[in-house]
């Protein structure tokens, strides 16, 4: 219950300035009450819980050391934002978070003043605060930019650009690494913590940069002290690439103890030019557990905090399109040696778990870096290998230069399995797969398919991984519409769609997760429907034969409309001179926020009785 009682602390907090204004003491009481609040919370809600758990203590730190929203933090990826958003007056709307109407899965601009940058997608922190600094430099304003990145999205290569840029030109930026892959170990606590606060001090930073200035006159003497130090530095932190990019190292430092943390941020606060602060955190800290799996409580349904575990799903006869796909790469795998898998990343989130398990030797897990992902599977493919690249399709609009120039260029026999595709529903549009079509579709020599339901996915990546060149086969979040699916590896033949239902005057050309609410709505009205199945190449002969014996066409994508496969139709039929009516229906020209997939479906017009009310309103 969130009585005053409950959290006497944590109620009379509206903002960061209220943190600002406690006693240094009431900290640590202030941050048990928050991590309580936000588990309570999350397990009424859902979301992301165990990345938040561990960065309580960091957040009332920042909160009370910067002047926010003056200074700005940047939250990389956001998963771990939760106790900021509780602190930064969204207390009260925390059980709405990730749902339709309610406040956003991530920081968002649009949403708060205290979220400087809106960020979803990882290793972005750094590149923006560095430019926030920039900015805010050449007016003269001064203030203090923080980018807050873990230790998964700094293996991004764009975090490093970032960072030698900052280095480069001497930016006044702090950057905060938050590592939870490891525990802290005797001795990095005590021993460390005390270097860190020695090493991150205004003395220590005067002696360093006057020292500089004094040596600096006398090279061979000045060669020598710096090189005495980056050795002495190197055998008690591990910073020396982070200070060879042109950052003053400090850490790591234990980031639960929140007496450290404030003096080490107070410290760096009065330092200027790049900074880089290590902390090392636990995930799920202070909830057993989600300490013991941190994984499984990455992402949350709805649970009971007094249980040991998550909710059990009931089972189900049908498998996702993740698990359909999952077991073909297996079953594949066995059947052909050639076959490789890689994934940014995303082993459980894309069914590789157990692929990997199964053929260790031809699973690469690249961390997070698409596009490293797509260039190494061409690589693969340059040398005999027969590529699958798991990769949700939000993500791979990341690798898109590597798509074409790498792979499609060159005509590589590389599979792209993309999940996640069209609507995601409650992680809202920062992870919403909205535009593969469009921007798949121009692409030279890649082949694009869409599966309708789960035996067709898997036929259609046996299809893909027989094609002798790249090929994509996009697929939904979740389960389809329930069809079994076969033990073969059959392929499709290449570019044909099927008529799945005879009618007449309309017909209706569905793709993918729109074939089913199609047909509905095609038995419905006695239009005809069609499985299109093919992106590209486009089944031009069946929509010529189409058109010669219905009046108009009504296209159904879950993509947006620019660009998408209805428009391959509008402009195949136009380089025909053939002149009929089309309605396209996909996804509108805006960015569609979180809710249930069904209720985003809706809201577009997607479900079985909007496609009914444009089709029947086109007629009309």
């Amino acid at each position: 219950m969130n009585t005053p009682d409950a959290y006497p602390i944590l109620n009379t907090i509206a903002s960061p300035a209220d943190v600002r204004s406690l006693p240094r003491e009431l900290l640590k009481p202030l941050a048990k009450e928050l991590r309580e609040f936000l588990t309570q919370t999350v397990s009424v809600s859902g979301g992301h819980f165990s990345a938040g758990l561990g960065t309580v203590e960091l957040t009332v730190a920042l909160h009370y050391v910067f002047d926010t929203p003056s200074d700005q933090l940047v939250w990389d990826v956001g998963h771990q934002a939760y106790p900021h958003k509780i602190l930064t007056g969204r207390k009260g709307r925390m059980a709405t978070i990730r749902s339709r109407d309610g406040i956003c899965a991530f920081p968002s601009r649009q949403e708060s003043e205290y979220d400087a940058f809106g960020v979803g997608h990882s290793s972005t922190s750094i590149s923006a605060a560095l430019g926030m600094a920039i900015a805010a430099g050449l007016k003269g304003e001064d203030k203090q930019m923080v980018a807050i990145i873990g230790d998964g999205s700094i293996t991004g290569g764009m975090a490093y650009e970032a960072m030698n840029h900052a280095g480069a030109i001497d930016a006044n930026l702090l950057v905060i690494l938050n590592d939870n892959d490891m525990s802290i170990s005797p001795n990095v606590g005590a021993m460390n913590n005390y270097l860190s606060k020695i090493l991150s001090s205004r003395f220590y930073s005067s002696v360093r940069e006057e020292s500089k200035k004094v040596l600096g006159k006398m090279p061979t003497v000045w060669e020598l002290a710096r090189r005495t130090e980056e050795h002495v530095k190197g055998m008690i932190v591990p910073g020396t690439l982070f200070e060879e990019l042109g950052f003053n190292y400090i850490g790591p430092i234990d980031g639960h103890d929140l007496d450290v943390l404030v003096s080490t941020l107070e410290n760096l606060k009065h330092i200027s030019g790049p900074r880089f602060l290590h902390i090392v955190t636990k995930k799920g800290k202070g909830y057993g557990p989600a300490e013991k799996d941190p994984l499984a409580y990455h992402g949350v349904p709805a649970f009971d905090p007094a249980q040991d575990s998550l909710p059990k799903s009931a089972p189900s006869p049908h498998p996702t399109y993740t698990e359909v796909f999952g077991t073909w790469l297996c079953d594949m795998a066995a059947q052909d040696d050639r076959l490789l898998g890689i994934t940014p990343a995303m082993r459980e989130g894309s069914g590789l778990v157990n692929f990997s398990q199964r053929f260790p030797d031809r699973y690469f897990d690249v961390a997070i870096a698409e596009q490293h992902a797509v260039t190494l599977a061409a690589g693969q493919a340059c040398q005999g290998a027969k590529p699958v690249v798991a990769i949700y399709s939000t993500f791979l609009q990341r690798g898109y230069d590597q798509l074409i120039h790498d792979v499609a260029l060159q005509n590589l026999d590389v599979l792209f399995a993309l999940d996640r595709a069209g609507l995601v529903g409650p992680d809202g549009p920062t992870h919403a797969g909205s535009f593969d079509y469009s921007f798949l579709r121009c692409i030279p020599n890649l082949v694009i398919m869409a599966p309708a339901d789960e035996n067709e996915c898997r036929q259609m990546l046996t299809t893909g991984f027989l094609h002798p060149g790249p090929a994509a086969v996009r697929y939904p979040r979740g389960k389809g519409p329930g069809v079994a699916v076969q033990p073969g590896l059959d392929s499709l033949p290449l570019g044909k769609g099927e008529v799945r239902h005879h009618g007449s005057r309309i017909a209706i050309l569905a793709w993918g997760s729109m074939v089913a609410p199609a047909l509905a709505v095609g038995k419905q009205l006695g239009a005809t429907v069609v499985n299109m199945r093919f992106v590209k190449p486009l089944d031009g002969g069946l929509v010529l034969e189409l058109a010669k014996s219905h009046d108009s066409f009504v296209t159904v994508e879950e993509n947006v409309i620019a660009g998408g496969a209805g428009s391959a139709v509008n402009e195949f039929l136009q380089a025909q001179k053939v002149l009929m009516p089309v309605l396209n229906l996909g996804l509108p020209d805006c960015f569609v926020e979180q809710g249930t997939r069904e209720e985003l479906l809706a809201l577009c017009g997607l479900d079985v009785p909007g496609i009914l009310a444009s089709v029947e309103s086109f007629c009309a």
